[in-house]
């Protein structure tokens, strides 16, 4: 697996899939193996998606200092990986809460982003609310589901703080458009994969800045895409549209029946889509 060291020394790693002009890939979880994102349902056909093992997750290292994990601090290994590739303007790509990282490079180096695509992402760096009531919105779509009323129940207990017990797993159906036999395969993975410890660090104290992110982000001329999934509960559709509002140069595409992993929903719509936006 290629590598490159890091501001700090520490050895991150990268898969690459597909040729061609390369898109940097930035995953969730947080910090969580981008082996889970695949080839993003066959976007490795258009362009080159270079996926970004974060430090202490998939073949890269853990560092010395664990207070490195933070998501502010992760900024400089992403500047890092495009030094390493020799890029000028790099495209970026991420995936629900990898979206805090690419928002924070793009306030802290716009210079250097030619395209950015955010796909269901998390709006914590940038301050936007998600409501109770825009997640059980968007759960609604699955109301035929025979899972459905124990489902929406828990999620009603989650989104008024009344969670306890199972509920938070009794929802998971809800991340995923289909709840199949891929989508249950998908899930069981994610904990052999998500790196806790520094998931636990990600969004520590002092991390985010949302009123000079949101400034810095008024400024931000690139091209940006933010795709939610018209079911997804993690990013429903209202605050996506917030967070488009939030770039002068944004477009909002919703993923009809999408849950938050587009790609594995519909792979046909969310490939098209993003083909069609980093050309």
């Amino acid at each position: 697996m290629p590598a490159f060291a890091a501001y700090d020394g520490t050895e991150l790693a990268f898969q690459v899939h597909g040729e061609g002009s390369p898109v940097i890939c930035v995953p969730g979880g947080p910090m969580q193996d981008p082996v889970y994102l695949g080839d993003l349902g066959g976007l490795s056909a258009h362009r080159q998606l270079i996926m970004l093992n974060l430090r202490g997750t998939g073949g890269s290292a853990i560092p010395r200092d664990l207070s490195s994990y933070r998501c502010d601090r992760l900024v400089d290994d992403v500047e890092a990986l495009r030094e390493h590739l020799g890029l000028d303007r790099m495209d970026l790509l991420a995936h629900s809460g990898g979206a805090n990282l690419t928002v924070l490079y793009a306030a802290r180096h716009p210079q250097r982003v030619h395209r950015l695509a955010l796909i269901t992402p998390s709006t914590m760096a940038a301050g936007v609310a998600v409501t109770g009531e825009a997640r059980l919105q968007a759960a609604r779509h699955r109301r035929d589901e025979p899972w459905f009323p124990a489902a929406y129940a828990a999620l009603e207990a989650v989104t008024s703080g009344r969670a306890a017990g199972g509920d938070w797993e009794a929802i998971v159906p809800f991340w995923y458009g289909r709840w199949d036999a891929e989508a249950q395969a998908h899930h069981a993975a994610e904990d052999e994969q998500r790196n806790d410890e520094a998931a636990g660090a990600y969004a520590g104290e002092g991390a985010f800045t949302p009123d000079i992110t949101r400034a810095a982000l008024a400024a931000f001329g690139a091209p940006v895409l933010l795709l939610a999934g018209e079911a997804d509960v993690a990013a429903p559709p209202p605050a996506m549209a917030a967070f488009a509002e939030l770039f002068p140069n944004a477009k909002l595409v919703v993923q009809p029946k999408g849950g938050h992993f587009p790609w594995l929903d519909d792979a046909g719509q969310f490939v098209a889509t993003t083909a069609a936006f980093l050309g």
